[in-house]
């Protein structure tokens, strides 16, 4: 059953909203009860209940998709010295239902979408005044804004293809226990279009703030789910409305993005402080171990006296001793205030709609276009770098693929992005030394569709499992 398992998280949200509540009213003559009889109705009175409710929600988000991305996908390479054993076994394509590292985003995004369907269910009903009006109307826009893009995560990593016919994902729009089927890929992008042109409709222009669903992450939103659909226009349009709002980071900026120095750039990203989980510990341990490195292929791609993304995304120490990978994930090394490991996670950045958009035109061959789009990305982030000529669509799409390996590596996109065009995951030599084999994944694989968790097939057979598992 959908969430159905999630009601056992109902104490912490619940616990969350209490927290929340008597730090915003300690004036209030608290009426303590029981928290697990504690019910929604009385959870969401006031608008700050609602923000408290989704200040939970923000913070139950995680990167999940990021890691599983690496590991799956020819980004990363495993070295000798990463002898911990995490996510050995996805990173070698030795994953099914029962695993709990490739089917972690099943539970953890709908345990987000019920906290968010809870709040829903009473955001209408919350009494507020004339000035509060403007403020209930944005939170309901992030919750539906939050919902969609939770949705849209599943839908990334679970799908069984990314063809309007292909199994996708449950869509849960209220908190109730039932025993719902996977709706095709093209339903489940049906709603959550829907859920997103609602919340473009609540939240203000005016509020701008990166750590949460503004109207400009909304629009890229839109534009990354119009990617997977395959609708060009709406791809150009949503993409450009970021574009426009959001230029692109200069060469001297863009490393501190990485550093949480500056937000330039940056459309939506998820706030990290001390004590949150730190995604750089997936790829460094702070005992000097490299758990997973970059791959060959990828440092390979980038002109490392030029581009900025080479050093920003990519160390290099040839000092560390034998049988040690002289190269690490720098990307996440050092973020919040020098705590190593520690960054603000980065959901969505204009890099990424340049390279929507430049597909998007080439798809609809409209050549000049995106070549000037691919041309001005590569302009901002290689000193010295002259445009090029694309002789043809194939030829401009194919360097839009090798741009977005570069661009977006280590934040979630690899692996998705070769599934939407049909293309294998191949592994060079370099790269796959302890990879057991694991060399190529292509469509014909079952591993080339994440698994269902099998937990959730048991507690609900309407819930169908991907292909060849």
């Amino acid at each position: 059953m959908i969430m159905l398992k999630y009601y056992s998280n109902r104490i912490f949200f619940y616990t969350l909203c209490c927290s929340i509540m008597l730090l915003n009213s300690c004036s209030k003559e608290l009426d303590l009860v029981p928290s697990d009889s504690f019910d929604d109705s009385r959870a969401f009175n006031t608008v700050d209940d609602l923000n408290g409710g989704l200040i939970g929600a923000y913070a139950s988000l995680g990167a999940d998709v990021i890691t599983n991305t690496s590991l799956t996908s020819d980004e990363c390479n495993l070295p000798k010295e990463n002898s911990t054993g995490r996510g050995i076994g996805t990173y070698r394509w030795q994953y099914d239902g029962s695993g709990g590292t490739i089917t972690a985003g099943w539970a953890s995004n709908y345990k987000s979408i019920d906290m968010l369907n809870r709040a829903l269910n009473y955001v209408d009903k919350v009494k507020t005044k004339p000035a509060e009006e403007t403020l209930k109307k944005q939170y309901k826009g992030e919750m539906l804004a939050m919902r969609a893009y939770c949705h849209f995560e599943l839908l990334r990593n679970f799908a069984s293809s990314y063809e309007s016919n292909g199994m996708g994902v449950p869509y849960m729009e209220v908190s109730a226990v039932s025993f719902p089927s996977r709706l095709s890929f093209g339903a489940t992008i049906q709603k959550i279009k829907t859920d997103l042109l609602a919340a473009k409709a609540l939240i203000p222009a005016s509020f701008v703030n990166r750590t949460r669903i503004t109207l400009i992450a909304v629009s890229a939103m839109q534009a990354r789910v119009a990617l997977y659909e395959k609708n060009w226009d709406d791809a150009l349009k949503y993409s450009t409305e970021v574009i426009d709002a959001t230029p692109l980071a200069n060469r001297d900026q863009f490393p501190l993005i990485w550093k949480d120095k500056a937000e330039d750039e940056v459309v939506w990203k998820l706030k990290r402080v001390s004590g949150d989980s730190r995604i750089g510990d997936f790829y460094y341990d702070t005992d000097d171990i490299v758990l997973y490195a970059p791959a060959f292929e990828l440092i390979n791609s980038f002109d490392t006296g030029n581009d900025v993304r080479y050093g920003a995304y990519i160390k290099f120490d040839d000092s560390r001793g034998v049988g040690t990978s002289n190269y690490s994930v720098n990307k996440y090394l050092e973020g919040n205030a020098g705590r190593t490991n520690l960054c603000d996670v980065k959901l969505y950045r204009t890099g990424e709609m340049y390279l929507i958009r430049a597909e998007a035109y080439a798809k609809k061959q409209n050549l000049l276009l995106a070549g000037a789009d691919l041309n001005a990305l590569r302009a901002a982030r290689i000193t010295g770098y002259t445009d090029v000529i694309f002789a043809d669509q194939p030829a401009l799409l194919n360097a839009v693929v090798l741009e977005r390996y570069k661009e977006l590596a280590f934040e979630g996109h690899r692996f998705f992005d070769l599934r939407r065009d049909g293309l294998p995951v191949t592994r060079e030599p370099a790269d796959a030394i302890n990879a057991l084999g694991s060399v190529t994944l292509t469509s014909a694989n079952k591993q080339y569709a994440y698994p269902v968790p099998n937990a959730e097939i048991r507690a609900n057979s309407n819930v169908k499992q991907n292909p060849l598992y």
